[in-house]
Formats: structure tokens, sequence, C-alpha cells
């Protein structure tokens, strides 16, 4: 793991840093707080449930720089000042958001304290919030917290499926979907075939949310119906293609290499359509 990380300024002026472990970017080109705000903010309904409520829980998978976490924060205090927000954060590498505290400068003065306490201490406590940040591979570190706890949303923010497959198998989001309140949202960026499933196989309803920087949507899940326009045609044949095998890690423990290989292995005996088929029909 990097504790060197070099900001590349992003489309929207904000900073994001290339990870050498994982050969990608923590965000899209087109903009690291716009990201934040349009991709998982927004969708996940965070400002309507504020401005019904006093008590607010998020949980942060994949906090990185806190982009996610900051974004909420302010859209939550911006509808209702006076709500207590209980906000879980799991971060692989604490260099990261120590390294990001130079670039918060476009938050408030109230959310850059509080996540500079929260890089630096690990724990936030307030009469308005209560954060935890917890260090290590999310697939330990989130059984951790107390198994009562749940969460209204999600944010499922990892690197790529092909990079970081652990974190988005059948079996972690089985695990994630345990913190998640009857009414709770899981949102994501990643529409990819093989995510989608594993949501669904968790049990939860999903759709899309709207596209942001780039031509593919995000995704969100609920165990309710949820109040976004049902997958399209495309959308849901997809889902019957050997891209939607998903990735297993049945004692949530293997590394990448293994994770990736047993799927290949399942995709090779599939009776599924080839993927291949499927976009030569709609793309």
């Amino acid at each position: 793991m990097s504790t060197s990380w070099q900001p590349q300024i992003t489309a929207d002026g904000s900073v994001t840093f290339f990870s050498p472990e994982f050969t990608e970017t923590f965000h899209s080109s087109s903009g690291a707080r716009q990201e934040a705000e349009q991709k998982f903010v927004v969708p996940s309904g965070l400002m309507a449930i504020a401005q019904q409520k006093d008590q607010l829980t998020i949980l942060d998978v994949c906090y990185g720089l806190g982009y996610n976490t900051a974004a909420a924060l302010e859209a939550v205090w911006a509808v209702n000042p006076l709500c207590r927000v209980e906000l879980f954060a799991l971060e692989l590498d604490r260099s990261v958001p120590l390294a990001a505290l130079d670039f918060l400068s476009s938050y408030s003065s109230e959310v850059q304290e509080h996540l500079i306490t929260l890089a630096n201490h690990l724990e936030v406590k307030t009469s308005h919030l209560h954060s935890s940040l917890n260090i290590g591979d999310a697939r330990q570190t989130l059984p951790k917290i107390p198994a009562n706890w749940q969460a209204d949303i999600i944010f499922l923010d990892p690197f790529s499926p092909p990079k970081c497959p652990q974190l988005w198998t059948v079996e972690f989001i089985a695990l994630l979907a345990r913190y998640l309140k009857p009414q709770g949202k899981i949102v994501t960026y990643s529409c990819a075939a093989a995510v989608r499933q594993a949501l669904v196989m968790t049990g939860l309803n999903i759709a899309s949310t709207p596209s942001v920087g780039r031509k593919s949507p995000g995704t969100i899940a609920s165990p309710t119906i949820l109040d976004f326009p049902p997958l399209n045609q495309a959308e849901i044949e997809y889902l019957r293609t050997r891209a939607a095998i998903p990735y297993r890690d049945p004692h949530l423990e293997d590394d990448a290499a293994t994770i990736i290989k047993r799927r290949q292995q399942e995709q090779l005996i599939s009776n599924l359509e080839p993927t291949k088929q499927w976009q030569k029909r709609w793309k």
C-alpha cells in the first residue's frame, strides 16, 4: 500500500489520487467531487430523509479521500442543520484520508474539521456527528460494526470489479445487506452485470441511477421497491449473459486472483448467453 499519493486534478477542479496497487484513480476524471455528489449523494435520497428525520445512519465503504462522506454531510446539514448523523466508514489504507486533508477546502469549515479529526483520530463525537473510520480489509472490518446497527444509506465505492473483486462478491454484498434498514439503499457507481446480479441474489431490488461524467449509469439497490424507472430491456437481458455470473468468495478471505479465476471457470462451463451475442443486439 502506498504512503505517497500523487494528486491528479479532475475536470471539475477537485483532486483525486492514482493507486499504484489497483492501477486506477479513485474517481472519474470528469470530477471527483461531482462523482460524490451526483453519483452517490443525490440518488441516495439523503436530503429527503434528512428533511423528515433528525437522525440518519450512513455506511461509507471505501472511504478513500472522504468525498462521499463530505458531500453527504454537506447535503444533510444544508436541509436540516439539527440532523444527527451516525456514520461508519471503511478504508483499507489510512494514508489516503490523511493525504487528502490538503484538498478539502471546497467544503464548509465544519465538514473540513470533522474529516480532519476523523483521519487523525479515527473517530468524531459531537452533538451532530458520531463517526468512526475503520482501517483494514473491509471484509474483516465490516463485521466489527455492531450487529444491531443499520444504515439508511450505504455507499459502495471500491475500485472496479476487475481490480478489486473482493468487495463485489455475492458474499460481501450479502454481509453488507445485513446492515441495511428495510427501507435503506445501497448506492454504487457500478452497473457491471456481475455486481447487479450479486445484489439481486442477495434479495435486493435494483435500478439504474443517472450517468454522470460517463456513458454508464450507476446502480441503486434496496429491500423495498425503488422509486426509480425499472431496468430497460437491454439491462434485463444483460443479466442473462455470462457477464452476469457474479464474483464469489465463500469464506471472505480469497485474494483477487483466486476470485477472478473462480468466476472465469464458472463462465467457461456456463450455458448462459455469451456476452458478445448480447452486444451485437444492443451495442
